[in-house]
């Protein structure tokens, strides 16, 4: 016969973890790259425990951005960064923008990662193209899916003229990634990058290594190429359900006062058994 007690016990530990899990969703639920998390549950012979969180892969609402050079991926993907060490991260977070040399970066100074195009749009392989470790590899130098290496994304701009290139009156952000240079008002569209967009055979299953920033896990599995769209000038706000996540909440806090009651019930049962002993 298993011990109420000790199941009563579990099963609190594990109303508890769900409870908590579901307050952090709540308490992001406007933060822009936000993806929250889920927990499930299995039995076992002494009560309930719980798996190891992953997070939802659902896309978040767009909303609008403080400049064009935040971005909003709009279907599966992941924007690739590089740390100032040269390992790699992969966001849904696009808080962009172009640093004083002209590098796009993210609040953290962290270098997105891209491809650099030829005139007539071809990507350029920049690097070696022999087999690579996984991307997330701190010696790993690529980003990309395949054998082209990524770069950072570069539009510096001529003092002289305020031009990007020296040569670009704007930029603009495609919906494939593809960065281009106008010039002669809007008549002269050069491919200049593209942003090197990444996804996963099990997304929810990244880990989470820093806020909002992922590495590929054993249940993730490697990058493979994002088929998401890029929006210029938007964020995407946290994917969180407020409706969902505040009725498991409520689930939680009756599972936590159900639980309570069992364990105060077998406080009770023990105390009065060893009164009636002595």
């Amino acid at each position: 016969m298993n011990d109420p007690f000790i199941m009563a016990l579990n099963t609190q530990k594990a109303a508890m973890g769900w409870f908590e899990q579901l307050s952090e969703n709540l308490g992001n639920v406007y933060t822009p790259g936000y993806r929250a998390k889920r927990m499930t549950f299995s039995d076992f012979i002494n009560g309930v425990q719980t798996s190891e969180l992953e997070r939802k892969d659902k896309q978040g609402k767009s909303i609008p951005g403080r400049m064009p050079s935040n971005l909003f991926i709009e279907g599966k993907g992941y924007f690739t960064l590089r740390k100032p060490d040269g390992t790699l991260r992969f966001s849904r977070l696009g808080d962009f923008k172009f640093n004083g040399e002209g590098t796009l970066i993210n609040e953290q100074g962290w270098k997105v990662q891209g491809y650099l195009l030829g005139e007539n749009g071809n990507v350029i392989n920049t690097g070696a193209s022999n087999p690579s470790p996984s991307a997330h590899n701190p010696n790993h130098a690529k980003g990309g899916t395949g054998q082209v290496p990524t770069t950072e994304i570069n539009l510096w701009v001529d003092p002289t003229n305020g031009k990007f290139f020296g040569k670009y009156d704007e930029y603009k952000v495609r919906s494939d990634g593809t960065v281009v240079g106008l010039a002669n008002e809007g008549k002269s569209v050069t491919p200049l990058y593209k942003v090197a967009l990444v996804n996963f055979v099990n997304a929810g299953g990244l880990k989470e290594v820093e806020d909002y920033m992922f590495v590929p896990s054993e249940v993730s599995g490697e990058p493979l190429a994002g088929t998401g769209e890029i929006r210029s000038g938007l964020l995407e706000k946290s994917n969180v359900h407020m409706r969902e996540n505040v009725s498991y909440l409520q689930q939680a806090k009756l599972q936590l006062d159900v639980t309570a009651k069992l364990i105060s019930t077998n406080k009770n049962l023990l105390e009065e058994s060893l009164r009636l002993i002595q």
